[in-house]
């Protein structure tokens, strides 16, 4: 048995929960890969996967050494990658995903230049915001605003943003400028849901981190809306910087409360361990590195 292709067969087997698709995926036979994994479970002595008629599911075993199985098959075609690199051109279908306002203002920019520097690569962009699953949907690399949770995906911070409130000049001359976080009950509130979609803001005192209730006059899951709303005199909202940078340079809006700002969030290129950096990936985040500004913290 070799242990590679072993653990490679194991990890499509994961990925698809199917003995059927991790066989269409790898083109091998549904016996060859029902016989590999047994083969593989009795060298371990563990039972990786539980089979029934409909579905296949991890064991605990089977999903320590899932991580375990990913991060060695990452570093092999990681080390085969590097040992290509130097005579290897970026080719084949680069996959971005981005969420929707950030990927047409920004990535898309970045993803354009780079295309225009290979040739050989097939660029495709997709706008979502929600996390997509990069390895059921075809996605080589995301771009992600935030702090992320632990999972096997490889993170790269390539920007960062604040979290800002913000109000027109002239909404502040009329019901004057909020100095601390309590003071926001006296004002009208404009919620973006997709960034604080329960009903209270998280500002920080000193090194307390303080929640505050809020009542909105008005909710939507659009930056751009919120901002506009904003912008008509209607109420503060809070958004990311780089969703109100331009309306705050043209004087539109102005920031409050900045010292109670929690810190910046990260913007991250994330992408699957079990791919790693492909050579198209590997140029395509190195082109990010070099030529994004994607730091939105002087407004």
């Amino acid at each position: 048995m070799d242990r590679l292709d072993a653990m490679n067969t194991f990890v499509a087997v994961a990925e698809q929960r199917s003995f059927v698709g991790a066989a269409r995926k790898l083109g091998l036979s549904p016996s060859a890969v029902t016989r590999t994994i047994s083969a593989l479970e009795e060298h371990l002595g563990l039972r990786l996967l539980q089979r029934t008629t409909r579905s296949v599911a991890l064991t605990d075993a089977g999903a320590r050494y899932l991580l375990r199985a990913r991060r060695i098959l990452g570093e092999v075609l990681e080390a085969e990658d590097e040992a290509l690199a130097d005579r290897a051109t970026p080719t084949g279908r680069l996959a971005i995903a981005a969420p929707s306002a950030f990927g047409r203002s920004h990535v898309a920019p970045v993803l354009t230049s780079f295309l225009a520097r290979h040739d050989a690569v097939q660029g495709e962009l997709f706008l979502a915001d929600r996390f997509v699953n990069l390895v059921e949907e075809g996605i080589d690399v995301a771009v992600r605003i935030g702090v992320l949770p632990d999972s096997s995906l490889v993170a790269k911070t390539v920007g960062l943003t604040r979290r800002v409130l913000v109000a027109s000049p002239g909404y502040l001359e009329a019901r004057g400028t909020p100095r601390s976080p309590q003071s926001l009950e006296k004002h009208r509130i404009v919620q973006f849901t997709s960034l604080t979609p329960s009903p209270e803001w998280r500002f920080v005192r000193g090194e307390q981190v303080e929640q505050v209730a809020i009542t909105p006059s008005f909710a939507t899951n659009s930056a751009e809306v919120a901002v506009a709303h904003a912008e008509a005199g209607r109420g503060l909202t809070l958004v990311l910087g780089y969703q109100a940078t331009e309306a705050v340079r043209a004087g539109r809006l102005a920031v409050v409360l900045a010292r109670h700002e929690p810190p910046p969030l990260p913007i991250q290129l994330v992408y699957p361990t079990s791919r790693l950096l492909s050579t198209k990936v590997r140029a395509f985040v190195d082109h990010v590195t070099a030529s994004a500004r994607w730091r939105f913290l002087d407004l």
